[in-house]
């Protein structure tokens, strides 16, 4: 089973696997805004990192590229992680440009939504640093729970995605 979500669509967005075409898009939208929140991309992050990555994806770690539906641009990134079993972690970064559109909201809950269904009884987790605002906000809109742990990166806590329960009742 591979770990790459072919191709998705949703309403605003396209997502399918980053290539070596997207080298250089990548290393556009990688500014220091993202590489001072992931600690595995260098700074500054080149093309040549960007090409590095794209190749390492497949198997335990797949990144994929999030376009806009009506456009060719690249807007973001969201990284489908292998752990232990059927455990999963996701991650993501998105450009300045494509920040505060719903977007990446839309996208990662496309990709946990996708992941879920094809594996069922697979656990999806993510990390976030607990300063990391916007992004905690986006785990929460997309049903992600903290756990209470520590994460596997220094200074990240760990949260775990719940599926939305079928009988629950929204009280304005």
């Amino acid at each position: 089973m591979t770990d790459t979500l072919l191709a998705l669509s949703t309403d605003h967005c396209r997502i399918t696997p980053l290539t070596a075409d997207d080298a250089r898009e990548l290393a556009a939208i990688t500014d220091e805004s993202v590489t001072s929140r992931i600690d595995f991309l260098p700074a500054p992050f080149t093309e040549s990192d960007a090409r590095e990555l794209i190749a390492r994806s497949g198997g335990g770690d797949v990144f994929h590229a999030v376009r806009g539906s009506g456009d060719a641009a690249l807007n973001g990134v969201i990284g489908v992680h292998r752990r232990a079993g059927q455990d999963y972690e996701i991650g993501y970064w998105f450009a300045a440009r494509a920040r505060g559109r719903g977007i990446a909201t839309e996208a990662v809950r496309a990709v946990v939504g996708a992941l879920t269904a094809s594996r069922p009884g697979c656990s999806v987790v993510a990390e976030c640093h607990p300063d990391n605002e916007r992004s905690r906000a986006l785990l929460r809109r997309t049903g992600f729970v903290s756990t209470g742990l520590a994460g596997r990166r220094p200074g990240r806590m760990l949260l775990a995605w719940r599926p939305a329960p079928l009988d629950r009742i929204d009280v304005c």
